[in-house]
């Protein structure tokens, strides 16, 4: 028997019909209008495109297989344009498609924490796509001035050279320059490891490396536990330049969505020479004029609207920062050369390192005459303003001296007092990359050699002494570290105390002390108070 279709009421084909009336009023027709154009040229990465008239400076353009372009040259009767990615496909003659004013954009939200991706946002590390309903776009204005607040929070590098005598703040663009193979990368690798556990999000770009540094890198980061707060955004050497152009522009894309929400970021930029360089073969590849250098007229703009964006936001803007640490290749230490004047001139200071100082066994290779940090002490804490005094000062000095100084065999007493002082200096501020230190350790250090206590201590035993000193401090008097890490200045209390565990440490160490050298620091000092005492008498007179 054959089923009897269901009888349709008048009160159904009523409910039909309103239902189907609400769906045509609810219909919208959603029209772009899309202008389509051809590949008129191509070349090395970059596209001639004609026939596309209303497209927007910086707009996507699609191209065949998925590819996209980026509109880069508006001219009048055509506009140039960069492949992103592949372009061995692309044959003149394609169509090329605009995106009504797409901009170029990166997903970003919080799981992107800890991967490694390239300027697209696209995974670099075999993991999971990155998906987000939150786009940054790569080009973004820089706040403006009233939304800013001083650099006031210092950012702790754990690197005792940087951290007493070029101290860098949250929000600061602190330039590190220098020759190939002085240690520049080294610098934000120990900072970011420092930051473990800590509040502040790093960023690291690389431009044009090899990919087996994206590798070391992401090794390293992992081993000493640092990726868990770091995202590294890739384009190496056998990228095109066209990743390698955008790759700064993504990471700080990325650190501006965390900016957003409060939180503090520090992003490395290594190289921005190479950058330039990627910018350089794309202007010169779709012929715009070019100048000192080959580079094009607006190389300047390239970096300074990139640097704009790093700064400290008020309370009222969400509190959030950038730090911007920006890398720059010198060529035989030449700072005076076209990008790193320009860089120079964009960030708040430099930390320049020297060749000489790197093949001298001095690491960090830090040059405290060239280098600076503009912000200065506002981004340092008081206990470490206390201790270093004038520290940079008579390491600058100490050098100078030390270069006149071989050129005479007979030196006087005081001269060579402050040699030996300063070669000590020195030898405390050498660090390994891997081995960042805390504020109290960085603090109790350079406390204890520019107040004289390891005068008495040969030069090739001062880092014993620092290593066993510190585990001394730690096992019993560890209330000193507690009290600077957590009130941020010296106390006279404080104070007492490390005098006191300081003395106590070098009367159980005796083999570390050089009786010499004790009668040497026993005479100065008697020198010292007969001079005094000379001073104040003539002054009486």
């Amino acid at each position: 028997m054959s089923k009897k279709s269901p009888k349709i009421t008048p009160a159904d084909i009523k409910v039909i019909s309103k239902q189907i009336y609400q769906s045509i009023s609810d219909f919208e027709s959603h029209i772009k209008a899309k202008t389509l154009g051809k590949i008129t040229s191509l070349g090395d990465g970059v596209a001639t495109i004609s026939g596309i008239e209303d497209v927007a400076l910086g707009e996507i353009i699609n191209l065949p297989q998925k590819t996209q372009a980026l509109a880069f040259n508006l001219e009048k009767d055509s506009v140039g344009v960069v492949i992103l990615g592949d372009y061995r496909h692309l044959k003149e003659g394609d169509q090329a498609i605009t995106t009504a004013d797409q901009i170029l954009a990166i997903p970003v939200n919080d799981s992107i924490i800890g991967r490694i991706v390239n300027p697209l946002g696209l995974p670099l590390d075999d993991k999971r796509p990155i998906r987000s309903k939150k786009f940054q776009p790569l080009e973004k204005i820089a706040p403006g001035v009233i939304t800013r607040e001083p650099v006031s929070v210092p950012v702790q590098t754990g690197i005792k050279s940087i951290d007493s005598m070029i101290p860098i703040g949250r929000g600061q663009r602190e330039l590190i320059i220098g020759d190939r193979g002085t240690g520049k990368s080294s610098i934000p690798l120990t900072t970011i490891i420092n930051q473990k556990n800590k509040d502040l999000i790093c960023i690291y770009v690389v431009i044009g490396q090899k990919a087996s540094f994206v590798a070391q890198l992401s090794e390293t980061l992992t081993k000493f536990k640092a990726m868990d707060h770091t995202i590294i955004v890739a384009a190496t050497s056998s990228d095109p330049a066209s990743l390698q152009y955008l790759a700064p522009y993504a990471g700080s894309a990325i650190a501006e969505y965390f900016m957003g929400k409060g939180k503090d970021v520090l992003v490395v930029y290594d190289d921005l020479t190479k950058h330039a360089w990627a910018y350089r073969e794309m202007s010169l590849l779709l012929r715009r004029p070019s100048g000192r250098e080959a580079y094009p007229g607006d190389v300047f703009y390239l970096h300074s609207r990139l640097l704009e964006r790093s700064c400290r936001l008020n309370k009222e803007y969400g509190g959030g920062s950038i730090t911007a640490m920006p890398i720059i290749e010198t060529q035989s230490g030449d700072v005076s050369a076209y990008i790193p004047t320009n860089i120079i001139s964009i960030t708040d200071g430099q930390i320049y390192l020297e060749s000489d100082l790197f093949h001298a066994g001095i690491k960090p290779a830090v040059n405290v005459g060239l280098s600076v940090s503009r912000v200065g002490g506002a981004a340092q804490s008081k206990a470490m303003k206390q201790v270093t005094g004038k520290l940079r000062l008579d390491l600058a000095q100490y050098r100078e001296m030390a270069a006149f100084a071989q050129f005479s065999s007979d030196l006087d007493f005081k001269t060579r007092s402050q040699l030996d002082q300063g070669a000590r200096i020195t030898e405390v501020l050498k660090q390994g990359w891997e081995e960042p230190m805390g504020l109290a350790q960085q603090v109790l250090v350079i406390w204890a050699v520019t107040n004289g206590y390891l005068n008495a201590v040969l030069l090739e035993n001062v880092k014993t002494w620092e290593k066993l000193f510190l585990e001394f401090i730690n096992a019993k008097y560890s209330q000193i570290e507690t009290s600077i890490n957590k009130e941020k200045e010296l106390t006279d209390k404080t104070l007492a105390q490390m005098k006191k565990a300081t003395e106590l440490f070098n009367q159980l160490n005796p083999d570390l002390i050089n009786d010499q050298l004790l009668a040497n620091q026993n005479q100065t000092a008697d020198d010292n108070v007969l001079e005094k005492e000379n001073q104040s008498k003539k002054a009486s007179k």
